[in-house]
């Protein structure tokens, strides 16, 4: 009996301790689940793997769903498995603490979202001190590195900013310094953390601490705020100020967050190199177009146009005083922001108390309001502004001076606002009219050297024709005297130097006849087709003959060279090439001459071993009655026959050009289409 009661008793405990063991992992479930805890279990001898609902929910799982060891590594974030299975493999390690504790990264199974986690858990050993049992928990910490990353970030924007940023408290004590505070106030990190943000502030700006902290207490901001702080060196600098609240994780107000720029010098300086740049582009652009322009009228309003828009003038005006040839003098002027009208209506009083001083070039004419200037009101015959004039209230005048001294015009501007015009306007209208007056007077000279080349060329024309007949004649009676002298006369040689210098002067006048149609687009072109080498060699051997001191080489293809060109003038240029190799290597005595076909196109090249040409005449011996004047001394010619030559190439859509080196020669190449 006693035994029986002995045994309820036991099994009443037994019970008792059950339900409170119950009690106990109810209590604990509950505790998990509120902390967002995951568990797992797993057994190391056996691989079996056991998590529960919240640990699937961390990971991206339904709570049916099956997991075991392969795949929970699977889903391990790859840079981090070699981290994890080091962190296992020590806390199963028989001889160490058995504690595991590792942040690591997964990939979802639900999605390819990334998420931190935290496994914190404990290995158990059986009495082989094997790892029978590893057990733990799992918490999501990805908010909180996600926190710290940018909190990371923010601490290096801050240090590497340009601007001043400044932390404090809500009693105004500094609590960070960032260098670009520094560089800026010139305090060091150590002179102001634990001060208060007052010894930055001037003393008689104070008042504006107490105004910022309230509305900072109040969780509102303060955005560019213009004000002025104290430097290290007592210096007072213009800034711009922004102060933003600091919270804490609950969104209380615990401090704040002051960026200070020395706003006022950058934008000055961000306004003045815009304006520089702007201001040059132009400067750049009408310098270009004015040296480029040969006329008069397109480059007045060139300059007019650029120089109102530059300035921000309402309306601009440039007169110039034009010259006739016969010396009579009459105004042009060009308008920019108004009619033509508004000027032609009232004339131009170049003799006025307001114009005198820009038409006589005495000086620069600035006024913010011209009305309350004394001239205004003796500027007859107008005496202040006549009705329907154009409102000027500001004023600028800037005289053009040519290079000679002579005023020849003037740059007006004018605005209905006052002070619109400053300094820098009046230097950069002065540099621009120092351009144009070079461009004007370039201009005139132009047309003074177009209007003589036309008369050269008429004087050229008419003396080229006038020469023709008698020296034709001239050539013709000297051949029939050659003729009907003996060989014995001893005149005969006189009169066979007299028929050569005839020739050359026939010569002459022939190139210079070829000039003359050229520049009046009349030289005649005969096409026909022929083989350019047969050319080649059939001059070659007219000019050898004639020369007995050099040896001319040909170097051609076998196959012929069809053409279609003008046999004669192609011809011309050749002999023009030879002569000239001959005349320019005077102590050398080979010539070259090859024949090439590149590119569909027939190559002529005569080479000689002679003076050679520099550089800066390479380009300009083609120009017409262009000489090399160390060569010119002691060499005949007019400087035409390369012009005439080039010209006949450019007619035959070819090129000619040469390479040339001093005291080794020179190479003519010439290049016309092949005949296909």
């Amino acid at each position: 009996m006693e035994n029986l009661t002995d045994l309820q008793q036991l099994l009443a405990q037994y019970k008792q301790r059950e339900a409170e063991l119950e009690r106990s992992e109810a209590r604990l479930r509950m505790a998990i689940a509120s902390a967002n805890l995951g568990t797992w279990d797993y057994k190391p001898l056996t691989g079996e793997l056991t998590w529960s609902d919240e640990c699937k929910h961390l990971y991206g799982m339904a709570p049916e769903a099956e997991i075991n060891f392969e795949l929970f590594t699977e889903h391990i974030y790859p840079a981090d498995r070699d981290v994890l299975e080091l962190a296992m493999k020590r806390a199963m390690d028989p001889l160490g603490d058995h504690i595991y504790d590792i942040t690591y990264r997964i990939i979802r199974f639900d999605s390819p979202e990334v998420r931190w986690l935290r496994a914190q858990g404990k290995v158990y050993f059986n009495k082989l001190q094997e790892p029978e049992r590893f057990i733990g928990t799992i918490v999501d910490q990805t908010q909180a590195k996600l926190a710290e990353e940018k909190s990371a970030k923010l601490a290096a924007i801050v240090e590497s900013s340009d601007d001043a940023i400044i932390g404090k408290n809500l009693d105004g004590v500094i609590t960070s310094w960032n260098p670009a505070a520094e560089r800026l106030l010139g305090y060091t990190e150590k002179d102001v953390i634990g001060k208060h943000i007052t010894m930055l502030i001037p003393e008689d700006r104070l008042e504006e601490e107490d105004l910022i902290l309230e509305r900072i207490r109040s969780n509102k901001k303060v955005e560019h705020y213009v004000t002025f702080r104290v430097t290290k060196a007592g210096l007072e600098i213009p800034v711009s100020i922004s102060v933003s609240p600091i919270r804490d994780v609950n969104g209380v107000v615990i401090g704040a967050a002051k960026i200070i720029r020395n706003n006022a010098h950058q934008k000055e300086t961000e306004a003045r190199l815009l304006r520089y740049a702007e201001n040059l582009e132009v400067l750049n652009a009408l310098g270009k177009v004015i040296s480029e322009r040969m006329d008069v009228s397109d480059i007045l309003q060139k300059v007019t146009d650029a120089t109102t828009r530059l300035i921000g003038a309402a309306f601009g005006a440039f007169f110039y005083n034009n010259v006739t040839e016969a010396g009579e003098s009459y105004m042009l002027f060009a308008l920019s922001g108004a009619p033509r009208e508004a000027f032609e209506r009232f004339g131009i009083p170049k003799n006025t108390d307001l114009f005198h001083p820009t038409f006589t070039g005495e000086r620069i004419v600035r006024a913010d309001d011209i009305t309350k200037d004394p001239r205004y009101g003796q500027n007859s015959p107008f005496f202040g502004m006549p009705e329907g004039h154009l409102q000027v209230v500001s004023y600028l005048a800037v005289p053009v001076i040519s290079k000679s001294g002579l005023v020849i015009g003037g740059l007006f501007y004018g605005h209905p606002e006052p002070a619109k015009f400053t300094r820098e306007h009046e230097q950069l209208v002065s540099g621009v009219a120092t351009q144009a007056a070079i461009a004007l007077d370039n201009t005139k000279l132009y047309e003074e050297i177009r209007k003589l080349n036309d008369k050269k060329e008429e004087f050229i024309g008419l003396a080229s024709h006038e020469l023709k007949t008698p020296v034709t004649s001239l050539s013709g009676y000297l051949q029939i005297l050659n003729r009907s002298l003996p060989d014995t006369d001893r005149n005969k040689p006189f009169l066979q130097k007299a028929l050569l210098q005839v020739k050359k002067l026939s010569e002459l006048i022939s190139d210079l006849l070829d000039v003359s149609k050229i520049e009046t687009g009349q030289l005649p072109l005969s096409f026909s087709n022929f083989n350019i080498t047969q050319i080649v060699q059939e001059t070659i051997e007219l000019i050898q003959y004639s020369t007995k001191t050099h040896q001319i080489v040909l170097q051609q293809p076998e196959q012929e060279i069809i053409i279609s060109a003008d046999k004669q003038r192609i011809e011309q240029v050749i002999v023009n090439l030879l002569s000239n190799a001959i005349k320019y290597s005077p102590y050398e005595k080979l010539v070259n001459v090859a024949i090439s076909v590149v590119h569909n196109e027939v190559r002529v090249a005569v080479q000689d071993y002679g003076m050679g040409i520099l550089k800066e005449h390479q380009e300009r011996i083609f120009s017409r009655f262009y000489r090399v004047e160390e060569l010119a001394s002691h060499i005949s010619g007019l400087g035409i026959g390369l012009y005439i030559s080039k010209e006949i190439i450019t007619r035959h859509h070819g090129k000619l050009w040469l390479d040339s080196e001093p005291e080794k020669g020179s190479t003519f190449f010439f290049e016309i289409p092949l005949n296909t």
